[in-house]
């Protein structure tokens, strides 16, 4: 196999979720729940950490300089309002439960040593049901946003399709692998589950680096990257038990911000 075919940095940037998804999974509930807990609180403030990383981007002169200087704040304000207006009315939430709720009784039924049922009383269906969804759709939606908004998330797979090397996103591969020992430990199959969303994402990316180049310019980068970690704090705040984000809600904040600083740069 050449080591240098496109997508190979998404290819192990996939296998190491996945391992480490499993190993997760397998020693997760050899440990108390107050071992799991504190893991929790650790990925709610580091996922915290990567949200104050990523928000920062919003002061990057790469940025200011092509849509303004007051303009950046309310690019991300922009997008983040009219992503979640839309995705409320869409009810991208409730849809995205129900889908986990398909996905996580499909896994049960085929490997039931996968499924969540120590997380509430057998006798009680309704609770168990709801209580193993919540759990899926939260491991899902949050390791999926953590693995899949940030630089490297679109600068390394399109460094990868522009032939430049895989350096980035070998790093990317390093830290989600251990994301994703610690989330699975606690959130279960739905973070293995989030290993399709990086290599739905990032392929995509490899392959408009491959066919287009560099399909988005800086700022563009910049206002996603900024947009993006303003939601990944919604995740830290959910995980901390602070405050219930509706994070999927606001999904369409992430194709509404290149978007807005494209009509920004073209008005100005």
């Amino acid at each position: 196999m050449d080591p240098s075919f496109p997508g190979l940095g998404t290819v192990i940037n996939v296998v190491t979720v996945v391992v480490g998804a499993l190993l997760g999974m397998a020693v997760g509930h050899r440990f108390p729940d107050r071992t799991r807990s504190v893991v929790t609180d650790c990925l709610g403030l580091t996922t915290l950490l990567m949200a104050g990383l990523s928000a920062v981007s919003v002061t990057d002169r790469a940025l200011s300089d092509a849509t303004g200087a007051g303009a950046p704040v309310l690019i991300v304000l922009g997008s983040l309002l009219i992503g979640s207006i839309a995705g409320s009315l869409l009810r991208i939430g409730d849809r995205l439960e129900s889908l986990a709720g398909i996905i996580e009784a499909w896994f049960a039924r085929r490997s039931p040593a996968l499924a969540d049922a120590d997380d509430a009383d057998p006798s009680d269906g309704a609770t168990r049901g709801t209580t193993a969804r919540e759990k899926f759709i939260e491991g899902w939606l949050g390791a999926s946003l953590l693995f899949c908004v940030g630089p490297l998330t679109i600068l390394g797979p399109l460094s990868d399709g522009l032939g430049r090397g895989i350096d980035q996103l070998l790093l990317k591969s390093v830290l989600d692998g251990f994301a994703a020992l610690a989330f699975a430990s606690t959130f279960g199959v739905g973070v293995l589950l989030s290993a399709v969303s990086v290599a739905v994402v990032q392929g995509a990316l490899t392959v408009v680096g491959v066919l287009l180049g560099s399909v988005l310019p800086e700022p563009h980068i910049l206002a996603l990257t900024a947009t993006g970690g303003l939601m990944l704090a919604g995740i830290g705040l959910r995980l901390l038990r602070i405050k219930d984000v509706p994070v999927a809600d606001m999904l369409p904040a992430l194709i509404v911000a290149p978007l807005l600083t494209q009509l920004v740069i073209t008005l100005r």
